[in-house]
């Protein structure tokens, strides 16, 4: 445990987050966020109070769905198509999506043909939701510290921002967060190579894969790299021989230019939603060259501190955390609802903190927690100060990881394996 102690103001900081005080700001947080989503979703029927479509994002799922029921896998990514469907099920011509799944995404929804979309967008999310709270669950036992912080855990969990930008917008965001945790336990069973399997179905969400690999190759571990190569090569192959190679081309088209133009994957206000790197230099700088080179060399930064931390001696929870926060920041685009992937980050590191209470990184880490707990809701006001919060406080809690792993100090807490 080290002796130089945190900052004056800092502790003073961090001492005003109580449980009391951080559960009455969840319950506010939780009463504001679901009252609206409750009164905007009252009307019977497809459209909101709002007279937007519910789950509007759903929409491209059963569409795509269907179209592989017809023997029309060729149109996939065809935008024309798209929109005809999206006319067809809303009768609206306002709605721009855009299919940037693979079509295996879609393959899963196949089943779920002849209900209406409304149908199929609750089962989505009320599954989605069971996803959810099944994770946070099984992070939770995993974490000794919070075992009775099981309530102020819940109220949390349900008024994660990312949790209320999932619903509405009826995404896929439970999936990652499901592989994720799967990870993180078969890591601490110490069945390395599992786990990198799981990770490596990450490649339907392939934004997610940009900084994980890169991170466990430069920290040299080779069994979970292995697995996720093996696990993501797998899934593309086998997408490959159902599909055939003119939906996997068009699939791939479609996916090197989204990862060059990242603003195509939201046609309004892109980058303002985001919540990585790039979309933090984007809305910083005025060109496009200089855009790019912060944006490698920055994410290169991440990667490297990603690595170090993995081969260092912090806990699972630590390394672990850090490779997840890693992937969000390095992502070309990272929505406010795929920031559900970091919540095991906020009951990893939260467990450390509270059995390392005396550590100096400790009151740092719980105030950095709180801010990024809480800035992405306020996304949209990077619209006028051209500055994403979010992101240098993700970098801030990467770097705290980092020095947990490099100063010397004796953490508290062991490596456990057990859940």
């Amino acid at each position: 445990m080290t002796s130089t102690a945190a900052p004056a103001w800092l502790e003073s900081a961090a001492a005003l987050l109580t449980p009391r005080r951080l559960r009455a700001h969840a319950i506010i947080l939780a009463v504001c966020l679901w009252g609206v989503c409750i009164f905007d979703f009252a009307p019977a029927g497809i459209f909101d109070r709002a007279e937007n479509i519910k789950f509007q994002d759903f929409l491209q799922f059963p569409i795509s769905a269907r179209l592989i029921g017809q023997g029309r896998a060729d149109e996939l990514y065809n935008d024309r198509v798209l929109a005809e469907g999206i006319r067809e099920i809303t009768g609206s011509t306002r709605v721009e999506l855009k299919y940037f799944y693979g079509p295996q995404v879609a393959l899963a929804f196949v089943p779920f043909g002849r209900l209406s979309f409304l149908t199929q967008a609750g089962i989505w999310v009320v599954l989605s939701l069971l996803i959810y709270f099944s994770c946070v669950y099984l992070i939770w036992r995993s974490c000794p510290a919070l075992n009775s912080y099981l309530l102020l855990v819940a109220l949390c969990s349900i008024a994660y921002p990312p949790l209320f930008h999932f619903f509405v917008r009826g995404q896929l965001s439970a999936i990652p967060l499901l592989f994720i945790t799967m990870a993180y336990l078969a890591f601490r069973l110490r069945f390395d190579w599992l786990a990198g399997v799981t990770l490596g179905c990450l490649v339907f969400k392939p934004q997610f894969l940009v900084a994980i690999p890169l991170a466990l190759l430069g920290a040299k571990a080779w069994k979970p790299l292995a697995g996720l190569l093996i696990s993501a090569g797998a899934q593309v192959g086998l997408t490959y021989l159902y599909f055939g190679p003119v939906v996997m081309r068009a699939y791939f088209t479609l996916l090197l230019h989204s990862a060059s133009h990242p603003r195509s994957t939201e046609l309004n206000l892109s980058a303002i939603q985001m919540h990585s790197l790039h979309s933090f230099w984007e809305l910083l700088l005025p060109w496009s060259h200089g855009l790019w080179a912060l944006y490698l060399l920055t994410s290169l930064a991440v990667i490297a501190l990603a690595a170090a931390i993995w081969r260092s001696s912090t806990p699972l929870a630590i390394r672990f955390s850090a490779l997840i926060l890693a992937a969000v920041l390095v992502s070309p685009h990272i929505y406010i609802y795929d920031l559900l992937a970091l919540s095991p980050l906020f009951l990893l590191v939260t467990d450390w903190s509270l059995q390392d209470a005396k550590n100096a990184a400790t009151p740092a880490l719980r105030v950095l927690l709180y801010l990024a707990f809480l800035l992405p809701l306020f996304g949209p006001l990077a619209r006028w100060t051209h500055l994403q919060l979010s992101v240098p406080v993700f970098a801030a809690i990467l770097w705290a990881l980092y020095r947990l792993g490099t100063r010397g100090d004796k953490l508290a807490i062991g490596e456990s394996y057990v859940v």
